[in-house]
């Protein structure tokens, strides 16, 4: 059964289009067939990070708007087979494009892909509400700063009021050193102040900025951000992979797992 998966934040840079990027190839690896949407109306980069910028023909708002066909506007990413992607639309005015066109359009790709996964701009406007209308599951991804936290939470308070959907945190950029110099929130403190369900956590790698500067994914490449990914694509189709405890201390989130069962369904 195929799922919209929506990659959301409240506050920019926390490196929710990189995390959508290599979810994507990493879910893709694992056979199933996955589609990337760049949501971000204006100020796409979701084809840029994957090296695919120069391949765009048709956009996100062409189909939502009826301009070509949703064939059209994907493009496949010759590297990974069961990968492909609809970039967004670089315009400085936002279009007259519907939840209801968005919807419609999450409908149509069910039918051709495994996972769905939107990648959603910043912030709780009008593109925050496209971006999630039609999702099963919203991951709000976040940094362990002060300010990323606090716009986190704005966002789940908001994700809270829609029943039908499931929400989880996946933290960024963690730190070891810092946590324990105790310049940075610690993983239980943030998944005590956000009070959901903690997805995946990655730690800060400077290979995520290289690979993302030459538009490539971290998967297939050695190093522990690539496990951190690998680990939140086994989870997301059903494994129970445990989330280590990245400062060997004892605390409630020690030997955390991801046990939900892989066909289970939002509404079961």
């Amino acid at each position: 059964m195929s799922e919209v998966i929506t990659f959301t934040s409240g506050k920019g840079g926390v490196g929710k289009t990189t995390t959508t990027a290599n979810v994507g190839v990493g879910l893709s690896l694992l056979e199933k067939k996955v589609i990337l949407i760049d949501t971000d109306i204006g100020l796409r980069n979701l084809d840029v990070v994957m090296g695919l910028e120069n391949r765009i023909v048709y956009n996100l708002v062409d189909v939502l708007t009826g301009k070509c066909r949703v064939k059209q506007a994907v493009i496949r990413d010759r590297r990974y087979p069961n990968l492909s992607v609809i970039p967004s639309a670089c315009v400085r005015e936002h279009p007259p494009i519907t939840i209801e066109a968005m919807q419609t359009l999450m409908e149509e790709l069910k039918e051709s892909y495994d996972y769905i996964l939107v990648d959603s701009p910043a912030g709780i406007d009008s593109g925050f509400d496209l971006a999630v209308c039609a999702a099963d599951k919203v991951v709000v991804v976040t940094t362990p700063q002060v300010a990323a936290v606090h716009d986190a939470d704005c966002v789940l308070r908001l994700l809270r009021r829609k029943k039908d959907i499931s929400t989880y945190l996946l933290i960024n950029s963690f730190r070891k050193q810092l946590v324990k110099e105790g310049n940075m929130l610690q993983i239980s403190d943030i998944c005590e102040l956000l009070n959901t369900e903690l997805l995946g956590v990655v730690l800060e790698d400077e290979h995520i900025i290289i690979s993302q500067n030459h538009g490539e994914s971290m998967m297939g490449k050695k190093g522990t951000s690539q496990t951190c990914y690998e680990n939140i694509c086994r989870r997301l189709v059903g494994e129970a992979v445990p989330i280590p405890d990245f400062l060997q201390e004892k605390h409630r989130f020690r030997g955390f797992f991801w046990n939900k069962p892989a066909k289970q369904t939002i509404n079961s």
